[in-house]
């Protein structure tokens, strides 16, 4: 069996190179494999990595965001641009950068975070404790609010939280 890699553990990262910095870690143009789904998304004000000889091998990248659920406004962490290079799959390292994200939203005082993934991420999301909202997901985009077109999930971030309402939920940002 070949030895582990040394990776660095999960942390925020002091600075991260955008776009083209997914682009270059996913080995690909479209690395989420959303561009067919269109719209304008929000760029991640926090970014969470994983290294392995100083550089990125896992991505996550988290917003606050403001929504509306169950006839309550309130703040959720976004998660999203969760992304690891391909040769390094399978490895726990999605796991790792998505905690390290939640932790931060944890200590920022924030009581949920949500993601949007294509149906066949949700499994992996679900194998790590997300649930998917029970009703349709309207974000703001530049010509006004629209229906997101991919599966939305949420995760508590303290011990017994419960998703307000089980509806339509009103995100009030891009999605991220």
């Amino acid at each position: 069996m070949a030895d582990r890699p040394d990776f660095t553990a999960a942390t925020e990262l002091a600075q991260w190179g955008g776009w083209p910095a997914l682009q270059e870690l996913g080995e690909s143009e479209d690395p989420f494999e959303v561009a067919a789904v269109g719209g304008s998304w929000r760029p991640k004000d926090r970014h969470f990595g994983v290294l392995l000889d100083g550089r990125p091998v896992a991505h996550a990248g988290s917003v606050v965001a403001p929504v509306e659920a169950g006839g309550r406004r309130f703040e959720v962490a976004g998660i999203g641009g969760v992304l690891v290079a391909p040769r390094w799959r399978g490895h726990g390292l999605a796991r790792a950068v998505v905690a390290a994200a939640l932790d931060a939203a944890r200590a920022d005082g924030l009581g949920y975070a949500m993601l949007f993934c294509l149906p066949d991420r949700a499994p992996l999301y679900a194998h790590l404790g997300w649930t998917a909202l029970p009703g349709p997901v309207t974000a703001e985009q530049p010509a006004g609010p629209e229906a997101v077109r991919l599966g939305a999930m949420w995760t508590g971030l303290a011990p017994g939280a419960r998703w307000p309402g089980d509806g339509t939920v009103r995100l009030h940002s891009l999605p991220f």
